[in-house]
């Protein structure tokens, strides 16, 4: 079994969703005690979130790059940022790396693929929706017409339900109908899928909450390390080319 590496922490909410699901999946597929072989770096928040609403993605990547180094060193076989947002930063860290980086945008993109579903409505920070690095790859590699929603007033809530709410652990039935009603909006619009971009909005809805077939960020991502983890000699088929 390979050693997952986690760079967590952003939120904590979320990377427990994902040390919980490693460990239960692992469970599942193993049986009897097994569990996830994991090395965690987990951060406080509150100084990532603050070098994105200034917007220093230089910081940024210098910090992912130094936790993902610290997890190589520790002995980790691989590398998961357990954030969609700071992606951003994803090829600068895979390149200063010899371990792989499993990709959140190429595991999500290949669930939809593997489905059928090609032109997906996205849900995630304003950063994730507004900038290019996760929409426009779906896009460059993988042949997806991702959309978002088209509204700036239900970015706006989208993100701000994300810091606001699930990342302080709070989850608000108002704030449920209101991701419902812009999912519904999505459909109308042309939305054959529904990603959860973020790693905390699975905290909040589900897929009895979607008419579109839902595709869990947080769990796919997970699920493919897994994959990854229990395959002896596993090409990094995570890792564009």
């Amino acid at each position: 079994m390979k050693i997952i590496g986690l760079i967590g922490g952003m939120s904590w909410e979320s990377t427990a969703t994902y040390y919980n699901h490693l460990n239960q999946e692992m469970r599942h597929r193993r049986g009897g005690l097994a569990s996830a072989e994991i090395l965690l770096r987990s951060v406080d928040f509150s100084r990532i979130a603050a070098m994105q609403s200034r917007a220093d993605w230089a910081e940024a990547e210098a910090e992912m790059v130094r936790l993902a180094r610290s997890l190589e060193r520790g002995g980790a076989d691989m590398v998961l940022i357990c954030t969609n947002t700071m992606h951003k930063l994803a090829e600068a860290v895979e390149r200063s790396i010899s371990i792989p980086l499993v990709h959140i945008v190429d595991t999500v993109a290949a669930a939809l693929k593997a489905t059928g579903c090609g032109r997906p409505l996205l849900l995630a920070t304003r950063y994730t929706m507004e900038q290019d690095f996760y929409t426009g790859r779906m896009r460059a590699l993988h042949g997806l017409a991702p959309m978002v929603p088209e509204a700036e007033a239900d970015r706006a809530l989208v993100h701000g339900v994300i810091f606001d709410e699930l990342c302080r652990g709070t989850v608000r039935p108002e704030s449920r109908q209101a991701f419902r009603d812009i999912i519904a909006k999505g459909a109308k619009a042309g939305a054959d899928s529904l990603i959860l971009g973020c790693t905390e909005i699975g905290l909040l809805i589900g897929q009895e909450d979607s008419a579109l077939p839902l595709f869990d960020s947080t769990l796919l991502h997970a699920d493919a390390a897994l994959d990854l983890a229990l395959t002896d000699d596993a090409p990094c088929l995570l890792r564009a080319s």
